[in-house]
């Protein structure tokens, strides 16, 4: 048992009226000793559901997120025109909603914007449909690739994939709390905001609750990461919605001028961090989302890469047009729309994930 451990949970787990807050370096040493199994599995269950019930501060995500940096895997920078996107979305997956996120990556690294996507197998507490899961089905194993090869593969096609089990295993190693739990913990939060690339960045958030985006800046304002983008997107996800309006923040690094998604009417905004509100409606999409469904997503998934019309292929192109907007492949919304449903229509976006596959498979049978 770690002394120094306990009183990390009698701090924030001493109730409403005397819990305190972790300083930021308490946070990061919490983290470590978690990550490192110097914690026993009772302390590290007590703080997780203890933490929880406080709720972290941004404080404490930045000092979790320094030792994710000490511990985790960092992909070198890869020579780019333009910061990697780094997508982070929930690791528990997806079940209510057809997840179009992979194909918005194959799709902008068609068009020279590379992307990063990061997390595990199938993991409570939604035990939805995971990334990797969606690229095996695809034809992509990233499961065996180490991390210098992954590197490789993002360097050559624009798409990378940092598979938790293979590469961060010490944080795998904390996914059955979830279950034993019954509740997301804190790192759930945590991971939506991890950047495992020591390059030039650009940090897209996925989130639901508007108190989480506030703690997502708080965090990354006291690292220092000032390109970031927030999408209350779909169970959580960077994937935008066509029932609703798509309500998205995005941080001004220059704080002069807007960056390439600030809306087509509006003035530039002095704000470093201002607010997007995109109506689906106002460029021709019907107010539906595509229900998940386990056994027909593999084929819609190949009809959209034949650029067959789908209610797929139609958020696909919403998710993925906003995107080429928003990282400058496209001058204005409506001109990435159109870029993206071309890049499926094409065989562009097909053309893109065979050189993935052929990428990660001749990697994967090197030494």
């Amino acid at each position: 048992m770690s002394t120094v451990f306990r009183e990390f949970v009698k701090k924030v787990g001493s109730g409403p009226h005397t819990s305190q807050n972790l300083s930021r370096t308490e946070a990061a040493d919490a983290m470590r000793m978690m990550l490192l199994g110097e914690a026993t599995p009772a302390q590290i269950g007590a703080f997780l559901i203890a933490h929880r019930i406080k709720r972290p501060t941004g404080e404490e995500l930045a000092g979790m997120l320094d030792a994710y940096d000490e511990i985790g895997p960092k992909l070198g920078a890869i020579a780019t025109s333009s910061p990697v996107m780094v997508w982070g979305c929930p690791y528990d997956g997806r079940s209510r909603t057809a997840p179009v996120t992979v194909l918005s990556a194959i799709l902008l690294a068609s068009y020279g914007q590379p992307i990063l996507l990061h997390g595990g197998d199938r993991m409570p507490t939604k035990y939805g449909i995971p990334f990797v899961e969606i690229w095996d089905t695809l034809g992509v194993n990233w499961r065996t690739l180490e991390l210098k090869q992954v590197h490789s593969v993002l360097q050559a096609t624009g798409v990378g994939f940092v598979y938790l089990p293979k590469q961060f295993p010490e944080a795998a190693s904390l996914v059955p709390y979830r279950d034993q739990l019954g509740k997301r913990p804190p790192v759930a939060t945590l991971e939506l905001i991890w950047s495992p690339y020591a390059g030039d960045r650009h940090l897209v958030a996925g989130f639901v609750h508007p108190p989480t985006e506030l703690m997502f800046r708080d965090a990354l304002g006291l690292r220092g990461d000032s390109r970031l983008t927030t999408v209350k997107g779909l169970e959580g996800s960077c994937d935008l919605p066509r029932e609703r309006t798509a309500i998205i923040g995005y941080s001004n690094p220059s704080e002069t001028s807007p960056p390439p998604a600030a809306s087509e009417s509006d003035p530039p905004h002095a704000d470093p961090f201002a607010r997007l509100l995109l109506h689906p409606r106002d460029y021709g999409f019907t107010p539906e989302n595509v229900p998940f469904q386990s056994e027909a997503f593999p084929a819609q998934m190949q009809g959209v890469l034949q650029g067959e019309p789908s209610e797929l292929m139609e958020s696909a192109v919403w998710s993925g047009g906003f995107y080429l907007w928003h990282c400058g492949v496209a001058g204005d919304l409506s001109s990435g729309i159109t870029q993206a449903r071309e890049g499926f229509k094409s065989g562009r976006v097909a053309a893109k994930l065979q050189e993935i596959t052929q990428a990660v498979s001749s990697r994967s049978v090197l030494d």
